[in-house]
């Protein structure tokens, strides 16, 4: 019987190893920089993120990498290292096929009544008025989603 503990212990440090390792590519914490997102979230909360390659629902709270000063993503979506990125939290209010919210037009190339083109989405704050959102960046592409925030953190 001895003889078999040592093997099984190893097999039970590797398969804790891959879970560990698949975890670490699934979830992120992300520390919440401002607030935009008030009440919901505050500055120097850490939230917990499921990594995502999908789509995103209406109502889902997403971290999105930050555009440059000039509305775009100088980088490539989500390649290359992730920790020297910016990232935002926001509400998703409008996903590919939806109306586009009145409240972001003026941002938008599309006019009133339009819909949100595939592979987009319409992001907002819970805190109008200071939130860099899609009202001043217009449609977000899915394809700049980290993920969607599951919960906070014990801090």
């Amino acid at each position: 019987m001895s003889r078999f503990v040592v093997p099984i212990a190893g097999l039970v440090v590797v398969g804790l190893g891959v879970v560990l390792v698949v975890l670490r590519r699934s979830l992120i914490a992300v520390q919440i920089n401002g607030s935009s997102m008030e009440p919901t979230y505050r500055s120097g909360d850490r939230v917990l993120v499921r990594r995502r390659s999908g789509g995103v629902r209406v109502g889902e709270l997403v971290v999105l990498e930050r555009p440059g000063s000039s509305g775009g993503w100088p980088t490539p979506p989500l390649h290359g290292d992730l920790h020297r990125r910016a990232w935002i939290i926001k509400r998703v209010v409008a996903a590919a096929g939806d109306c586009v919210p009145p409240e972001v037009v003026p941002a938008l190339p599309a006019g009133a009544g339009a819909t949100v083109p595939e592979g987009m989405v319409v992001v907002l704050g819970d805190a109008p008025g200071r939130s860099l959102d899609s009202r001043y960046i217009g449609f977000v592409p899915v394809g700049r989603i980290l993920g969607t925030a599951l919960r906070r953190l014990p801090t």
